[in-house]
């Protein structure tokens, strides 16, 4: 995390060196001595971005009370493994509920009528995922 942390330090000294000479390129470049505002506020909006980011690294660097896995040269890959949960391989419901979801939203840009059955497929195939090892051949 550590050296996440310094790698966006170094993007936000980036983008904000770069703004600067993108203003003062704009301002040689230009006939009349203006300064184009979108360019520059765009670049130094990166920066802010990625300061913000890397602060954030940074403090949860310094609360971690220690150092990750991820971040010690001779660890292994599994010594970070944790346990993030169960997930059928074979099921099809997450499926359902993606095309469910798509459906909505498409019916949000299109027409409402096809947001309803979005929402009907959404809400049957979340009940069929939630109860998927309570019926048929899983069922214990």
């Amino acid at each position: 995390m550590k050296t996440n942390a310094h790698m966006f330090w170094i993007l936000s000294s980036f983008f904000f060196v770069v703004s600067a000479m993108y203003t003062v390129w704009s301002l040689l470049d230009s006939f009349h001595g203006y300064v184009e505002w979108v360019g520059t506020l765009a670049l130094a909006l990166c920066g802010v971005l990625f300061a913000l980011i890397a602060f954030y690294l940074s403090r949860a660097h310094s609360v971690q009370g220690g150092e990750l896995p991820e971040d010690i040269p001779t660890s292994d890959i599994d010594d970070g493994d944790t346990e993030v949960g169960f997930y059928s391989p074979w099921s099809w419901w997450p499926f359902m509920v993606g095309t469910g979801a798509g459906l909505v939203f498409l019916g949000l840009a299109i027409g409402f009528w096809i947001a309803y059955i979005g929402a009907a497929l959404a809400f049957v195939s979340i009940v069929g995922w939630v109860y998927e090892y309570y019926r048929g051949y899983f069922g214990r």
